[in-house]
């Protein structure tokens, strides 16, 4: 891949996969890289014929979180950006992920730092490499969490071993992370992308109007009490029975053939 493009996109079997193309720098995040992601996530989001998306990284990292040469030349020139990016960069970026109306899978295929691991614990399902690790520096550079870490982290291991990752800044490898519930599944650093990109291939021939509701719900769920899920269940079930792919699957049930979901 050229390095030149530092956001690499690729459409394949309804599946969009969306490649950090800096790998001589572990895939950091510039301005332009935030900016252009961002971008890319919006742009899969209203593409009819993107019916799931993959993330991953160029080379030996999926994402070393920020690119700390370009921070601190802007610190030191009094630059306001570094101060401004979480909400004008990091924030709308998870919110992208995890509002995406359609599956998103991480093919975490190295290291995956700060802001770059967060980007993976927003994203629906992760598929790792043996040889990726997990890593939370930010107190290592006298920062807090950003990117939705603090939100998303907790939910997927656990308020304390979340913290513990946080303060400690303790890298995880991948066996460790598939045991306590990081990462869905761990390949061989060769098959990580063409495993993700299967089970997208699969998610997006599925019936992706009812993936939307179940991660509207899913996501109204995480952060609100019982009785408002149930109305966010009760809602997004009556969108999702009316749609043509709910129609679908019971003729096809009834027929005792397999259905022909299109998203709608």
């Amino acid at each position: 891949m050229s390095t030149e493009t530092p956001l690499v996109t690729e459409d394949r079997d309804g599946v969009r996969t969306l490649t950090l193309n800096r790998p001589d720098a572990f895939n950091s995040l510039t301005v332009r890289l935030k900016e252009e992601l961002l971008a890319a996530l919006e742009a899969a989001a209203s593409d009819d014929a993107v019916r799931a998306v993959v993330l991953t990284g160029a080379g030996k990292a999926f994402c070393a979180g920020q690119d700390l040469k370009e921070h601190v030349g802007l610190l030191r020139a009094g630059d306001p950006a570094p101060l401004s990016t979480v909400e004008k960069h990091y924030n709308p970026i998870v919110t992208a992920i995890t509002g995406l109306p359609k599956p998103i899978i991480a093919a975490v295929n190295g290291m995956a730092a700060g802001a770059g691991a967060s980007f993976a614990y927003a994203c629906d399902l992760r598929i790792a490499a043996d040889t990726a690790k997990f890593l939370m520096a930010f107190a290592s550079v006298g920062l807090t969490a950003d990117s939705g870490a603090a939100w998303t982290l907790p939910r997927l291991i656990g308020y304390g071993r979340a913290m513990e990752l946080m303060l400690l800044a303790k890298p995880v490898g991948a066996e460790e992370a598939l045991r306590i519930g990081m990462v869905t599944q761990v390949v061989p650093t060769a098959a990580v992308l063409t495993t993700a990109q299967a089970l997208a291939a699969r998610l997006a021939a599925g019936p992706t109007s009812a993936y939307a509701k179940i991660k509207e719900a899913m996501l109204a769920s995480a952060g609100g009490s019982l009785t408002e899920g149930l109305a966010v269940e009760g809602r997004t079930q009556a969108e999702a029975g009316a749609t043509s792919d709910h129609l679908e699957a019971v003729e096809a049930f009834v027929a005792k053939r397999e259905p022909n979901f299109t998203g709608r």
